[in-house]
């Protein structure tokens, strides 16, 4: 099914800011952003996941949907997400990090974006780490066109991870009520060893 807007013009035409979506943002001096453009009801726990990685030490950015149903008409493709704080935020770091959701029910988490160097690192981290990593040929959650916001960073290579359904739900005690999301020994190492490898990449 495709997207019911192709752009953030179109969608903010259309829905209400803090109202069906809003937007979060913190601003850090590091030459990495993490970021989230499919929050909230799109794809569930990205807000968690994305917010904990960047921490205190990255720039964080998340677009949420605050619908209670059918929030996943508020989702813009990783290609034409150009809402002007996001794009903002892309531009300014040096490499984004950008987290999704997959549907997969396999707990498996697909590398993207054009940074092979630092997808091999969380690749080999994340294996280490006892997690189902790869770098993925599925069409789709490659993540290698320039324009998707992961690669819009000064480097214009970037990495998207894909966290599939079933691993999120690993992640929490109930992926689908935000309210009574508890966040699980496996959230924290997944999170764990993301810092670390970010840690490291800002460090060379």
């Amino acid at each position: 099914m495709p997207d019911k807007y192709s752009n953030y013009d179109e969608l903010s035409q259309n829905e209400r800011q803090d109202v069906d979506y809003t937007i979060f943002h913190r601003g850090t001096d590091s030459q990495l952003a993490v970021m989230a453009i499919h929050g909230g009801g799109i794809e569930p726990g990205t807000l968690d996941i994305a917010d904990a990685i960047a921490g205190c030490d990255h720039t964080f950015y998340c677009f949420k949907a605050l619908k209670k149903s059918w929030s996943n008409l508020l989702h813009i493709t990783s290609n034409g997400f150009d809402e002007p704080l996001g794009i903002q935020v892309a531009q300014k770091a040096l490499t984004v990090i950008s987290i999704h959701g997959a549907r997969f029910k396999t707990e498996t988490i697909h590398i993207g974006g054009r940074n092979q160097y630092l997808g091999q690192k969380i690749m080999h981290a994340l294996i280490d780490a006892g997690f189902n990593a790869k770098i993925s040929k599925v069409p789709g959650l490659k993540g290698i066109s320039p324009g998707n916001i992961c690669n819009r960073c000064k480097s214009r290579e970037g990495i998207q991870l894909e966290i599939s359904r079933g691993l999120r739900e690993k992640m929490f005690d109930d992926l689908k009520f935000r309210n009574l999301r508890k966040r699980t020994v496996c959230f924290y190492k997944f999170v764990n060893t993301m810092k670390e490898v970010l840690s490291t990449f800002t460090q060379a």
